[in-house]
């Protein structure tokens, strides 16, 4: 029986659209809680340079708003996907708003956080998760790990090598 990994979820786009996470198999994926009120919310410039100078080699950045972190994404998916594109010229896969923490939970970040190999809870907004093409968690990296580090480029790259 195959185990459980991030291409067994659903999840609903921006829009509101059912996406299975299985459309992203053979895909490299950088998954991260955003904020768009975050001291760190400038690191969507990076992580849109990664997805604009990656995507062509077979990485896709999916990004899940959260307002778990002291309301700091109190929008609507609507408000969320406009300030995403006109500040930050956003073209990666964005989804709707979600919970990483608590109770209410998502079901991908209960995996993420727990049952993934990389446990640990959400510790705030910008934590991201790096899988590779088999659904497979490879790498975490914390809300201070800008996207451009070397340390998130290497394993990109080391990744991106074994992926094709």
């Amino acid at each position: 029986m195959e185990s459980i990994n991030v291409h067994n979820f659903s999840v609903n786009n921006i829009d509101g659209r059912d996406q299975a996470l299985s459309e992203y198999k053979g895909k490299l994926l950088l998954i991260v809680n955003v904020a768009s009120k975050c001291g760190f919310t400038k690191q969507y410039d990076g992580l849109q340079e990664l997805y604009d100078k990656y995507k062509d080699k077979g990485l896709v950045v999916l990004g899940f708003p959260a307002n778990d972190f002291m309301g700091q994404e109190p929008g609507t998916n609507e408000e969320i996907k406009k300030f995403c594109s006109l500040k930050f010229g956003v073209s990666f896969p964005m989804f709707s708003k979600i919970s990483v923490k608590g109770k209410d939970i998502s079901p991908l970040y209960k995996y993420l956080t727990a049952s993934s190999g990389f446990n640990g809870d959400i510790s705030w907004n910008f934590n991201k998760f790096l899988v590779d093409g088999k659904g497979n968690v490879i790498a975490r990296f914390g809300s201070n790990a800008d996207p451009l580090s070397k340390e998130v480029l290497e394993k990109i790259d080391s990744a991106l090598s074994v992926v094709r």
